[in-house]
């Protein structure tokens, strides 16, 4: 796919995400659904309302009804879809910096399109073959009031309230003043938290921090910990499909420890999870001590989704399902990654024991990431031809279902393009710092020479 790539499509708002090639996708989302009725949402983005308005004309002149839902959690918007049981267009660009934004679309059961159903859409757009309504029978538009309180209901019906309550816990919250503003502070305090918060206006242009919850973005949050004595700290991405945490004392908690402890609670003998070939040793290692098995696909929440449904369709248990940047999937909950939800369920673990405790297990990992940019698809294909010599000359195994991943027994590295931003990623992970390092600056080195040479 070369529109919808990993996780929807994106790039900068009017530029390479215009209103008028927005317009285009919802006309050919609208022809292919070919439904009566279809909701929209957005993030909190500042283009976000501009590039909203080009989808419901879209898909309004293929003669569908539109429901639009204002600012909303992608994981809210799956909500209303499965519950209304009409599809959506979310307009979000998700982690990705302010002046981007992207269209995700969701089916009618609350689930990111598959692969198969997003090559529909795109055949459509390419093509152009849209429906066009006649004058009298375009579609019409209509403000849905009151679904981000729905949503909050909603997630409180699924979540251990009462243990989460008794255990008193006090919360730092940042969403990033992205969509999660609107919902997880009210979330959290009706599971019976204190709350403190930062960076919890919305706000489309994202003052505080960049939309993507990493280490580097976070060091409000460290400090907001440490200054309330909260019992943890929990960042959101721009639409709050991801949780990051911090544990007691204000430190960063990795991602892969996250999962892998979610995972050690939610899985048992014989059942699967699926992760990402990016996935870290912490999964691998706790997908073996509990006698389950471990799938992996290519980056990116449309293929762990399909993955998700081919096996559920084979009679195979998937209890949860995700990757190391916080985008967890609980499907018996529903198949979204939902940062409230992986919030609650971190939280259940925490009314226990202390979170440096939960994720203690699972230190011991040093990962490692680089990103190189790259102007053209020639630096592009430059840097991957490099990384693929790279790896024929390395003394370790080859995994190029997404890109190239060497496997050295004690580390592995992965170079591979990603789906939503002009860059080439290098991923590396080791039980030693040193070696990490090492594997990582070499793979770089390799990339930034080719794209030199480009």
């Amino acid at each position: 796919m070369e529109v919808f790539g990993s996780s929807g499509t994106r790039g900068v708002a009017n530029e390479e995400l215009t209103p008028a090639f927005v317009m285009r996708v919802a006309k050919a989302a609208g022809t292919a659904w070919g439904v009566e009725r279809v909701a929209i949402a957005r993030d909190t983005r500042y283009t976000g309302r501009m590039l909203a308005d080009a989808a419901a004309s879209g898909l309004a002149s293929t003669g569908t009804d539109v429901d639009r839902l204002g600012i909303l959690p992608t994981p809210g918007a799956q909500f209303y879809a499965e519950r209304e049981a009409i599809p959506v267009i979310v307009i979000t660009a998700s982690h990705n910096p302010p002046q981007y934004n992207g269209v995700k679309l969701v089916g009618s059961d609350g689930i990111e399109l598959a692969v198969s159903d997003l090559e529909e859409v795109e055949e459509t757009l390419v093509t152009e073959g849209f429906t066009v309504a006649p004058w009298d029978e375009t579609g019409r538009s209509r403000d849905v009031d009151g679904v981000v309180r729905e949503y909050v209901d909603e997630l409180l019906e699924a979540a251990s309230v009462e243990t989460i309550a008794d255990a008193e816990l006090t919360v730092a919250l940042d969403p990033g003043h992205g969509a999660g503003a609107l919902t997880s502070p009210q979330f959290l305090r009706d599971l019976g938290c204190r709350v403190v918060t930062v960076n919890s206006q919305p706000d489309g242009h994202f003052p505080g921090r960049d939309p993507e919850p990493v280490v580097d973005n976070l060091t409000d949050l460290g400090r907001l910990v440490r200054a309330t004595d909260a019992d943890v700290g929990i960042a959101h991405d721009g639409d709050a499909d991801r949780a990051i945490f911090f544990d007691e004392n204000g430190e960063y908690v990795e991602g892969d420890a996250t999962l892998a402890a979610l995972a050690a609670a939610e899985l048992e003998t014989g059942d699967t999870a699926v992760s990402a070939v990016n996935v870290s040793q912490r999964l691998v290692d706790v997908v073996t001590d509990v006698g389950a098995e471990l799938e992996l696909t290519p980056i990116g929440s449309t293929n762990i989704i399909t993955r998700i449904e081919e096996l559920t369709e084979n009679g195979r248990r998937v209890p949860i399902a995700g990757e190391g940047n916080g985008g967890i999937f609980f499907p018996g909950y529903r198949l979204a990654r939902d940062g409230a939800f992986t919030a609650a369920q971190f939280l259940e673990l925490v009314a226990e024991r202390p979170v440096s405790e939960i994720v203690s297990p699972y230190d011991g990992y040093a990962n490692v990431r680089h990103n190189v940019a790259y102007e053209s698809t020639a630096e592009r294909d430059a840097m991957l031809d490099a990384a693929a010599n790279h790896a024929k000359s390395a003394d370790a195994e080859l995994n190029t279902r997404d890109g190239y991943r060497l496997d050295y027994g004690d580390a592995w590295v992965l170079a591979r393009p990603s789906g939503t931003e002009p860059l080439v990623r290098v991923y590396a992970e080791a039980r030693d710092g040193e070696r990490a390092a090492e594997l990582a600056e070499g793979m770089y080195e390799t990339l930034v020479n080719a794209k030199a040479e480009a």
